[in-house]
Order: C-alpha cells, then structure tokens, then sequence
C-alpha cells in the first residue's frame, strides 16, 4: 500500500464505524472501510456492482432479499449486484483491532464492454456465453485474486504515470474472475437440469473425480475437441488449465472441511494428496493461510 497517502488519509478518523477512504477512476471507485467498535445492521449498497474483499477482522453479512446471513473474512470476495442492498456486523471490531474492508464500485459500461470482447474470442458456444449475472456472489478466493485486489489498492491511491491505464488493466482482469466464475456456476447449473454443454461435462466430471489423477485425452473425447482446441476454450473460459482447476477445487472443498473440523490428514488423504506437509504447502500458497488457522477460526 502507499503509506504516503493512504495511511496518511485513513489515520484521519471522522467516524467510528465504515470510517471511508475513496480513490476514483475512469470506470470505478475504490474505498476503504475502516471500523473501530462493535456495530450492527451497518447499511450499504450501491448503484452499480461493488466487489468487496476483506483485509482484516469479520463482518456478519445480512442480504434481506435473498435471505443470506453469512461470516466474510479474509481472503473471500463478496459481490452485491447493482442495487442490492447488505445490512453488516462487526462483532470483533475495537481501537486497536479495527476491521478493514475494501470495495470496488464498477460501472455497468465496464462490465458490458468485458463482457463482449470476452465473448468476441470464445468459440464454446453459438450464444454469448460470457453474461453478468446480477446476484450476491459470496466466495473464497486464491492468492492470485488476492494480490490482485492488493494491486489495486495500491494502483488507485498512487498517482503514476499511466495510473488510468494500470488501473483498467486490472478492472479487465478482476471482472474477468467474476465473469468466469459466473459462467462455472451457470454452466453446472444447466447441467444439473440435464441441459449439457461439452465443456459442462467436463466440469461435471472433473468434480466426480477429485482425488484421481485425470487424464487429458479422457476430457478431450467428453468436450468432442481436439486437444489444441480444447485446452484453448477451456483456459478462456476458467482462466486455467484442467489440472489447475481440479487443484482448486480440490483445495475449496478441503477448506469446506477443514471448517467442518475435519483433521488435517483425513482431508488431504480424502482429497488425493499423498503427503500432509505438501498439502500444507499448497493450501498456504492458494489461500495466504495454513490449514490449522482455518481449523482455529471456527473457536
């Protein structure tokens, strides 16, 4: 973070609680939520879609019209469609420990003008297959995302040569994320309805087949593609390769577990991993924590 300018800015306390920092942009605005006491049913909403990411401490997010009451912590994304309306509580925030969020508001332009050029390179179906979808979107998110959203912060509150550029670089990208997590979601959806696409399938499968090593020819025959065509549409559309998807997924699930109270062995056995230390590793490198500070939050 530049601590020439937004430490200075966000040691000026004139509230308690949401105590806000912003920084705008050409296509958005990032703020700064700073809370230092206990608060509950802390109103906030925006016009447009707000992509928030939390940097230290714990909100309890009530989202009246879906009926949603959920913890957000660290190193999860939570995303309010555009006028959608989130009530918050801050259970652990104080003086000394406040609790820290950030939120991006992007313009509906932005999305859309992504969401075609996204569109203008896939070949995965005969309809737009890349489509913002205006609904909360609560998840944990990996490293990269994280050091994204941490980019960001550091982007907008700067005021470098070529700061306008830099920053809808990483609109692109962080739109991009969503986008293709939404079109994960959609697409398993219709499957489960038995409306299946090629690529669907393979989702499907990679999910039954978590702890198995799978084999790329076994995904190029259920996608019906070659495999230069098929590792090509399924990195536009996820972002990543089969593998790195199936090791996501993999790691998702074992913090699923992990929060269940499950043991660290019993969840890296289960889940295909053949050595507890490693798995450690990875779980750190994906989610900036280890798997025993999981286990610890749920006290």
């Amino acid at each position: 973070m530049n601590t020439s300018v937004l430490t200075r800015k966000r040691q000026r306390l004139n509230v308690l609680i949401e105590n806000k920092v912003s920084f705008a942009g050409e296509h958005a605005e990032l703020s700064i939520y700073d809370t230092y006491q206990d608060a509950q049913k802390v109103a906030l909403h925006s016009s447009e879609l707000l992509f928030c990411g939390m940097i230290s401490g714990k909100k309890i997010m009530h989202v009246a019209d879906s009926h949603y009451h959920s913890a957000f912590l660290p190193n999860q994304s939570f995303v309010l469609a555009p006028r959608q309306k989130v009530l918050i509580d801050f259970p652990d925030a104080s003086l000394t420990k406040p609790t820290t969020c950030l939120a991006i508001e992007i313009s509906t332009d932005k999305i859309r003008n992504v969401v075609d050029a996204l569109n203008f390179q896939q070949e995965i179906s005969h309809d737009d297959f890349f489509q913002y979808v205006p609904k909360l979107v609560h998840s944990q998110h990996n490293i990269q995302t994280q050091q994204l959203l941490e980019r960001m912060i550091t982007l907008f509150s700067e005021n470098e040569q070529h700061r306008d550029y830099l920053i809808d670089l990483s609109l692109n990208e962080l739109i991009t994320r969503l986008l293709q997590q939404q079109s994960r979601d959609v697409m398993l959806a219709n499957c489960q309805q038995q409306t299946t696409t090629p690529l669907g399938n393979v989702l499907i499968y990679i999910e039954q087949h978590l702890s198995d090593t799978i084999e790329i020819n076994t995904l190029c025959k259920i996608a019906c593609m070659s495999r230069s065509k098929f590792y090509q549409q399924f990195k536009l559309a996820f972002g990543v390769t089969p593998a790195v998807w199936q090791q996501q997924l993999r790691l998702q699930k074992a913090y699923r577990l992990l929060q269940t109270g499950e043991r660290i062995s019993q969840v890296c056995y289960q889940l295909g991993f053949n050595d507890p230390s490693h798995f450690s590793r990875v779980f750190k490198n994906a989610f900036g924590s280890a798997p025993k500070h999981v286990i610890k939050q749920r006290h």
